[in-house]
């Protein structure tokens, strides 16, 4: 079997490493009160960031499928972030569910 540079145990701690610190941001800025909008940005950045840090730092491309899902989760990140600042509203104001119209 070949060996792509990662043993098992240090790839499940790629995928925590990321895990850990966007469920922190949300906890602060939940804590802190901050908006939706900018909590969405900065855990887009962090995935983004751990995705170049993994595609660029792990060898042999040991961790590539991992940095192209980060960086696919990130930008649906930054595109949250963006309908939050376009509505900031959002949802959660609708008293009817679609079902109850018909």
């Amino acid at each position: 079997m070949t060996h792509n540079g990662i043993d098992i145990d240090q790839y499940l701690l790629f995928t925590i490493y990321p895990s850990v610190l966007i469920f922190g941001i949300g906890f602060l800025a939940k804590k802190g009160k901050i908006r939706e909008s900018i909590k969405y940005t900065l855990q887009g950045l962090t995935c983004i960031i751990f995705s170049l840090a993994y595609f660029v730092a792990v060898p042999n491309g040991g961790a590539e499928g991992l940095a192209i899902v980060l960086a696919i989760f990130g930008i649906l990140l930054f595109f949250m972030a963006r309908r939050h600042i376009v509505h900031p509203e959002g949802f959660e104001g609708q008293t009817t569910s679609p079902t109850e119209k018909m």
